[in-house]
């Protein structure tokens, strides 16, 4: 059986700044719900709900902790002058995945850690997910 990711969370030092940034650089939209500093997050894509939330604990300086999330863009280099455009910065460049696509890694507003890659041809729907 298989267990298909239903759901992300970003958490964030300053709300407003975040989903600035995700709005301004992924289109994505936000909707108050639930308790107060969480919003519902709409990126579109059915299937997967998302959720951006205060952070609870201040970044301790350790190693990464919880999930990394990638986000299927069109344009990998566009999508790098977003992110430093609205105050993300690019940790990793864009590199080739042979048989995969483009693939980075750029950190948020709220120094949370994430990828954006641009699949090649073909290979975003033989996973059986689409646009």
């Amino acid at each position: 059986m298989s267990n298909p990711l239903c759901h992300f969370a970003i958490h964030a030092d300053d709300c407003a700044r975040a989903m600035a940034f995700y709005q301004a650089v992924f289109g994505w939209r936000f909707e108050p719900w639930g308790p107060p500093d969480f919003w519902r997050i709409h990126t579109g894509q059915s299937g997967v709900e998302g959720a951006l939330q205060k952070r609870q604990e201040p970044l301790t300086g350790t190693g990464m902790r919880g999930f990394e999330c990638s986000i299927s863009v069109r344009d990998v280099k566009s999508m790098a002058e977003l992110i430093v455009k609205h105050g993300g910065h690019v940790v990793m460049p864009a590199f080739l995945i042979q048989g995969v696509g483009t693939v980075m890694k750029f950190q948020d507003t709220e120094g949370n850690i994430a990828s954006a890659i641009q699949y090649l041809p073909g290979v975003f729907e033989s996973m059986g997910a689409s646009r």
